[in-house]
């Protein structure tokens, strides 16, 4: 039997593996017998079903990129693309299996619901296991289920808005999602209603050569608000696991939406993300997003600014050890007149690890008196890292307001030796440094999240993630 499990690092509570059961794993591989046993094991409607195959033949059509990581290692003939887990979904911790449970617990899930969330959702493997939300929600007409009861329950909305944000012809990946997708999250906010205690959706990966493809579908009507946040990890294997999920927001006029995420992926990991938003006038929607683990990820969330006076924010951190890289960014498109849009990112890279920014800022003839400011700061903490900066701007009306600005450096021999000489070592000293560059990103985090991104570049700066 051949090994697929490292054993020889050590990833705290992240590292939690649990046997490999489930009650049912698909054929890998990716074909349209395939495509069609796992629309009838999900008990999809018709038009679903075939929109998986439309999906699957525009996957097939598709090149994959040319630029950017090297995906040659990825082998679609070696993925399983749907994972069943050994349990029904529960709106009752109780009810969940022992194993998932211990496994949701020892990474806050849902003690921090108790605490701090009005609604959880957690999914393991390819289906969501346990859910539920605050009943003075489900009073105000707040929807926040998992994506299969939103298929069934709520139709006329979903095909309305599914993968209309992101269609499947956006990149291969993209068709690969609408092909094999499975699980995720489903939020509607009713207009005018303010939901003023965050929403949270975990994903777990725990099966060897597999996929999680989930989908979340956010639409905040006319005058709404909402946090929502996602958090997602798995344990390391030494074969290529495969996230390909994809993230539709959709923010009516008025409305407010910010969106943190922390991807804590493991480093065998290919991290193929899709994340886009369409914002209506006045409307807001911003971007939190921390960047972990992951052998590679190609992620590049975007705003589209559609309507007269909308903005978007945006500010995400990377975190790139040895054999990782990380290619982020940013891509919004100013459509409307008076809108705006600012980009915070930063990049921390060591022992070898690479960080590529990519972005696309696209100001239209149309939106003159826009404004769009971009930041954009590496950090290297040795010679043998790398760091790069690729941004495209494309401005075509003269009446806007527009600012790039890029930082690479190293951290300060100086400032470690100033340190070290008011009694703190050298590793305490460069943590220090680390955490201070990083910190305008995590005080944008909610609490728990902050504190887990803190503990994971501690981690980055033992070494102790493999």
């Amino acid at each position: 039997m051949a090994k697929t499990q490292i054993e020889d690092i050590n990833r705290n509570i992240y590292d939690i593996k649990n046997k490999d059961e489930y009650d049912y794993k698909i054929e890998k591989g990716l074909t349209k017998e395939i495509i069609e046993e796992l629309s009838k094991q999900k008990n999809d409607p018709d038009w679903m079903r075939e929109f998986r195959l439309k999906a699957l033949d525009v996957y097939n059509k598709l090149e994959l990129p040319t630029w950017g990581p090297d995906l040659s290692e990825l082998n679609m003939d070696e993925i399983a693309t749907y994972v069943r887990p050994k349990t029904k979904m529960s709106n009752s911790w109780e009810d969940v299996p022992d194993d998932i449970k211990e496994t949701f617990d020892k990474l806050g899930i849902p003690e921090a619901e108790k605490t701090s969330l009005a609604g959880v959702g957690a999914q393991y493997d390819s289906e969501v296991v346990y859910h539920s939300m605050k009943e003075d929600l489900i009073k105000q007409g707040v929807i926040y289920t998992d994506m299969e009861t939103a298929v069934r329950e709520y139709p006329e909305i979903v095909k309305e808005h599914f993968m209309k944000c992101v269609p499947v012809y956006d990149h291969k990946f993209v068709a690969l999602h609408g092909a094999v997708w499975s699980g995720g999250s489903f939020v509607y906010v009713p207009k005018g209603v303010k939901v003023d205690i965050p929403l949270q959706s975990y994903f777990r990966l725990n099966s060897p050569e597999s996929g999680q493809f989930e989908h979340t579908l956010i639409i905040v009507e006319e005058g709404a608000s909402l946090h929502f946040i996602e958090g997602c990890s798995a344990p390391k294997y030494n074969k290529v696991n495969l996230h390909a999920g994809c993230v539709e927001l959709y923010v009516k006029d008025n409305a407010y939406l910010r969106y943190s995420t922390i991807e804590n992926w493991s480093k065998n990991m290919l991290n193929l993300n899709t994340k886009k938003a369409i914002v209506g006038k006045n409307a807001q929607v911003d971007w939190v997003s921390g960047s972990f683990g992951s052998r590679i990820s190609m992620l590049y969330p975007m705003s589209i600014l559609n309507g007269e006076g909308s903005k978007t924010e945006f500010t995400g951190i990377s975190f790139a050890g040895k054999g990782q890289n990380l290619d982020n960014g940013f891509k919004v498109v100013h459509n409307a007149k008076n809108t705006s849009s600012v980009v915070n990112a930063k990049s921390i890279s060591k022992d070898g690890g690479t960080c590529t920014y990519r972005s696309l800022v696209r100001i239209n003839e149309n939106a003159k008196n826009s404004k769009s400011v971009v930041s954009c700061e590496s950090l290297m903490l040795d010679d043998i890292s790398k760091s790069d900066t690729i941004p495209v701007n494309d401005i075509r009306t003269d009446e806007v307001e527009f600012s790039h600005e890029a930082k690479i450096g190293k951290i300060s021999d100086k400032t470690i030796f100033y340190l070290m000489s008011r009694g703190l070592s050298e590793e305490d000293a460069k943590a220090m440094i680390v955490r201070g560059f990083a910190y305008p990103i995590s005080k944008e985090l909610p609490v728990e999240y902050a504190v887990e991104m803190n503990n994971l570049i501690n981690l980055e700066l033992e070494g102790a993630i493999g």
